[in-house]
């Protein structure tokens, strides 16, 4: 992968951006925070290699920046997260914090996104504890949540336009577009389908499976 700067570089500024907002022990927690990058970024390789959006590949390589918000919002969800599956919690919570405080994000620590997803100007979305198919994308204002501690459970290249909701036992499928401002919970949600309104009036209408590659260029 192409780095802007160098993997030191980035260990550097992640260690004083923690050590500028909170608190942070170099002896104690540089060898977790070192390790935590470095799978991190390659999560984000495997990530950004199938991104279709601009800036995160150059003639086809993956590539990463810190000064781009969005990618650097996944890279601090990589870290927080290698950090909280290697039982650093304490870290694992400051580093989610400084994503929330730079790049307007709440998506917590202890949440599985899959290998592959993608966001765009995601300010004031919240990501809550569903089950998220490859390929999820979504946009700023979007929220996934609970209803009576029940979560979505959602497919495969399923993407949120700006401002979407899905509440509680939704089980979506495959190839599902929620349209700007859309609203659901409690209900399921037909693979192929665009969704339009808000809960209990919800509108959806089915495309074919190619329409959505050529809309999101995610593979099904």
């Amino acid at each position: 992968m192409l780095l802007e700067i160098t993997q030191s570089e980035i260990i550097a500024l992640l260690k004083k951006q923690l050590t500028n907002l909170f608190t942070y022990d170099p002896h104690c927690e540089d060898e977790a925070l070192s390790a935590a990058i470095i799978e991190a970024l390659g999560r984000c390789e495997r990530c950004f290699s199938r991104s279709i959006q601009k800036r995160y590949k150059k003639d086809g390589v993956p590539c990463f920046s810190p000064w781009h918000s969005g990618q650097y919002a996944i890279f601090l969800y990589f870290v927080s997260n290698s950090l909280s599956r290697a039982a650093h919690g304490s870290l694992a919570d400051r580093v989610y914090y400084l994503n929330k405080a730079l790049n307007g994000i709440d998506l917590f620590h202890e949440i599985t996104m899959p290998e592959y997803f993608a966001l765009d100007h995601p300010v004031g979305s919240v990501l809550g504890r569903a089950t998220y198919g490859d390929g999820f994308t979504f946009s700023h204002n979007c929220t996934v949540g609970n209803n009576h501690d029940v979560y979505p459970c959602i497919g495969v290249n399923v993407r949120m336009m700006s401002g979407s909701k899905i509440l509680g036992g939704c089980n979506i499928g495959d190839n599902v577009i929620l349209s700007a401002n859309s609203y659901i919970k409690d209900m399921d949600i037909p693979p192929c389908s665009l969704v339009f309104g808000q809960y209990p009036n919800v509108t959806l209408k089915h495309r074919d499976e190619s329409y959505f590659i050529n809309s999101t260029g995610n593979p099904p």
